[in-house]
């Protein structure tokens, strides 16, 4: 028998205790996505800028937006009046064009740096060398509307649970040599397949879609 999205976020709150749940609605219908705001469920995730404006319209406007999918520089602009925070940030174009775009519209955008942790060639993501030469340098400073709270990445497509958390350990080994020199407070790991895992080797928040409403 399914459980109903309600039972569903419920089990996943229990399980996860403090970290953060983040809602993925893609695919899902305004309906659905109701349901899950009446657990008191207010942050939800999208993959495409498109699906992300058109259910922003469609849902309260207490509901905090996060942008998880590869985010094209020429789509920010759609975004930028309203994200609460786009966790895919992987390349250092697409920081200036945040910046920018924040700038416009008198705000300071929260971005996450994605971070290409999984044995798959075609995730995206920086390396870690390289955000270790963006912080080292003073590029980051140069930046005034963005807020940089943490990192993101997404491991293994795999049931091997060894290679997933070796992933996961090496991310929040890497956020935690950071974390009190940058104030990071935000380490994003695991989703439906894999969040135990990510929350057993330090994530703060989770990103769940087929978990929620399968």
């Amino acid at each position: 028998m399914s459980h109903s999205i309600h039972e569903n976020i419920k089990q996943i709150r229990q399980e996860i205790g403090n970290v953060e749940l983040v809602v993925v609605s893609k695919y899902r219908t305004i309906d659905e996505l109701n349901q899950a705001y009446h657990t008191n469920q207010r942050n939800f995730a999208e993959n495409r800028v498109q699906e992300l404006t058109k259910k922003k319209e469609l849902m309260p406007a207490d509901v905090q937006w996060h942008m998880i999918g590869h985010l094209q520089t020429n789509k920010v602009k759609f975004i930028a009046p309203f994200i609460h925070l786009i966790q895919s940030v992987d390349r250092i174009k697409l920081l200036k064009e945040i910046d920018k775009e924040a700038k416009k519209n008198n705000r300071v955008i929260p971005i996450l740096l994605q971070i290409h942790i999984a044995q798959e060639e075609n995730k995206f993501g920086f390396t870690l060398e390289e955000v270790d030469q963006i912080i080292t340098s003073d590029q980051i400073l140069d930046f005034k509307n963005i807020k940089l709270i943490g990192l993101m990445g997404m491991a293994t497509n795999t049931s091997n649970k060894t290679i997933v958390k070796s992933e996961f350990n090496k991310l929040n080994s890497f956020f935690n040599k950071w974390k009190v020199k940058m104030q990071w407070t935000t380490l994003s790991m695991g989703m439906s397949n894999d969040y135990i895992q990510a929350i057993e080797c330090g994530s703060t928040l989770i990103r769940v879609g087929s978990k929620v409403f399968n």
